[in-house]
């Protein structure tokens, strides 16, 4: 089964090979960028988000290739069990969710922005968050907007995650520094651009 999206304003086809290319791609970028999302992590937070992410794309790869599926909402599926069983502290329990929420709307949509918007929804409910709490929420909220109309590009990624630097944190680890907070990318907001930034590059 296929699900008919648009990124770039160019209509493409994702099906659940193009999922776990997704998923290796996004892996690489964290497993590079793994320090960089902990010394985001260490400024604002517990200094774990990159390690935590590394250990949990791992797992996500290895599942994914043991269990092959088929199906899109059992690929996110796959996903989600992983990463909440792999990664520490709220990343896990945050993009699992998003993931499994995605799973449950695969059943029923062959939309993209519908199931961005419905993982977005499950981390909104997940954490207690909000639009500009400094989270990655800030990152999905608008990429699920964009999406809408099918003009999500990698420069528009990058400017929601450079947005949380002028945020003040209200949710989490960042919340206890307030004002100090101001002035940092947080780091699930970073991951999450990777997420999406390699999603576009896997359709191209």
């Amino acid at each position: 089964m296929i699900r008919l999206i648009q990124l770039d304003g160019v209509t493409q086809m994702l099906d659940s090979k193009q999922i776990q290319k997704w998923m290796q791609l996004f892996a690489k970028e964290i497993a590079t960028n793994k320090e960089y999302l902990s010394d985001l992590d260490d400024a604002i937070g517990d200094g774990d988000h990159g390690n935590n992410m590394d250990r949990g794309m791992i797992a996500v790869i290895e599942n994914l290739e043991e269990k092959n599926p088929t199906e899109i909402a059992d690929s996110f599926k796959v996903i989600a069990m992983a990463l909440m069983t792999k990664v520490g502290g709220a990343s896990g329990p945050l993009y699992g969710t998003a993931f499994l929420e995605m799973a449950k709307a695969a059943q029923n949509s062959e939309d993209l922005a519908e199931l961005i918007a419905a993982g977005t929804a499950g981390i909104a409910k997940r954490g207690g968050a909000s639009a500009a709490d400094k989270t990655m929420l800030d990152v999905w909220i608008p990429t699920s907007e964009v999406l809408k109309n099918g003009q999500l590009t990698a420069e528009k990624v990058d400017s929601f995650v450079e947005s949380t630097k002028d945020m003040q944190g209200k949710k989490g680890r960042s919340s206890y520094l307030g004002e100090r907070s101001i002035g940092h990318i947080d780091p699930g907001a970073a991951s999450s651009g990777m997420l999406f930034k390699t999603l576009i590059e896997v359709t191209k």
